[in-house]
């Protein structure tokens, strides 16, 4: 696999989710591409660089994703536990984007060491300062 690129990987399912994560980073001036996949399998297609994402070229290996707990056919967590078992995304910069407020969520992403923990919906604000947080560290 290759060296990161400035992508932003966003794996949510939830349309009006994509819609209100595009207009932030359009906001906040984002300048890094951004990657959009709706399931927690494409997800890991998508970081593995197979299928339809095997052209690296296109579907570069991102800087930072932005990952939804609540996913269909495998979760933010299996996600992101499955990454942790892979030395090239083992170090992989996560923020969590979910609507669950629940403490064990929280504590159970911290011990897999995501960058951001935001429940759903965010204040504007709050997503913009966090938006250009990350993309400043991408």
């Amino acid at each position: 696999m290759s060296a990161l690129s400035p992508t932003i990987l966003l794996v949510e399912d939830n349309e009006d989710d994509v819609f209100a994560m595009q207009r932030a980073f359009r906001k906040a001036q984002i300048t890094q591409r951004v990657q959009i996949v709706s399931d927690g399998q494409k997800a890991m297609d998508y970081l593995s660089g197979i299928g339809a994402y095997a052209d690296r070229e296109s579907c570069p290996l991102p800087a930072v994703i932005f990952l939804d707990l609540k996913l269909p056919y495998v979760s933010g967590f299996e996600v992101l536990e499955w990454m942790r078992e892979q030395a090239v995304l083992r170090d992989l910069s996560v923020v969590i984007l979910t609507g669950s407020a629940e403490q064990i969520d929280r504590d159970r992403a911290a011990k897999l060491g995501v960058r951001a923990y935001v429940v759903k919906p965010p204040q504007p604000v709050e997503l913009n300062n966090l938006i250009n947080a990350v993309a400043a560290g991408a």
